[in-house]
């Protein structure tokens, strides 16, 4: 199996094209799926791919469109005759929010929705995809070894108590449950700060200004999570923003965080002396 995150029909002799923003994941997901022998072609968003990565495509392989460029990017995929697709890649949210100048086609589908946020607009773009017969994938699809696992990853779970972990699970399935973001920090019975429109990084670097014991941060995603659009990241500037914070203690919830550059990362956890572990619970 090349990864339980694909269709059981998934073929892997088909044209697979990565809708790509910056970072590490894209990398990552384009060697894996290279390793696994599938045909790959890229679709890089403007001001956002770094070009060393699109260096590593041929460049017949290679196209470009804007955030918004809705019909621009299906008429890609169709000239790439892509048959499936996956978002991988940070994009600046100011793109989607505040810079976002639609094409007609996804006027047209931005028009129908009852609410703009990330999950709503990039559900638009999937079912114009799969209207042109074009599907869209898990974006954990072939980062299965990078993924959070169950127990202690880096030290001692012992360090985290029970008590703790327990109370920042749930005021972090909270608030991801009301939209309001995928992390938190907690110490003791008090919640020290939440993620929220800023994202993880300026949330734990905040934390450095709040008088805090032994601080948890927990990260989760929403209940019944799409993971075709957002897949959270755990990497080396999480790291930095937790020693800036002050923080030494994380969890991070199995098989549904990605863990970038595992191996480094975990070695870099280690020799700064944060613990991380991996907990489970029903998302149903």
């Amino acid at each position: 199996m090349i990864s339980r995150f694909l269709p059981a029909d998934f073929d892997p002799t088909a044209e697979l094209t990565l809708l790509s923003g910056k970072g590490a994941y894209p990398r990552i997901l384009a060697a894996r799926a290279r390793e696994a022998g599938v045909p790959l072609s890229l679709i890089a968003i403007v001001d956002e791919v770094d070009d060393d990565f699109v260096a590593t495509f041929p460049p017949d392989r290679v196209m470009w469109a804007k955030v918004g460029q809705l019909g621009k990017f299906l008429s890609e995929l169709k000239i790439l005759h892509s048959r499936y697709f996956i978002m991988c890649g940070r994009v600046a949210p100011k793109r989607l929010f505040h810079g976002l100048v639609p094409d007609l086609k996804a006027a047209l589908a931005l028009a129908k929705l009852k609410e703009r946020n990330a999950h709503t607009i990039f559900g638009a773009i999937a079912d114009e995809a799969e209207r042109n017969g074009v599907i869209q994938l898990d974006s954990r699809a072939f980062m299965d070894d990078e993924l959070a696992t169950e127990g202690a990853i880096v030290g001692k779970a012992s360090k985290i108590s029970q008590g703790q972990l327990e109370y920042g699970i749930r005021i972090a399935k909270e608030c991801a449950r009301l939209d309001i973001g995928q992390g938190v920090v907690v110490a003791g019975g008090t919640v020290t700060a939440v993620e929220a429109y800023e994202g993880t990084d300026k949330m734990l670097r905040r934390c450095a200004d709040i008088p805090k014991k032994n601080p948890l941060f927990v990260k989760t995603v929403k209940p019944k999570h799409d993971y075709r659009f957002d897949v959270p990241c755990f990497g080396m500037r999480t790291l930095d923003s937790l020693e800036i914070g002050g923080i030494k203690h994380v969890a991070l919830q199995a098989d549904n965080v990605v863990i970038l550059e595992k191996q480094k990362v975990l070695e870099e956890a280690r020799r700064r002396g944060i613990t991380i572990i991996g907990y489970r619970v029903d998302d149903q």
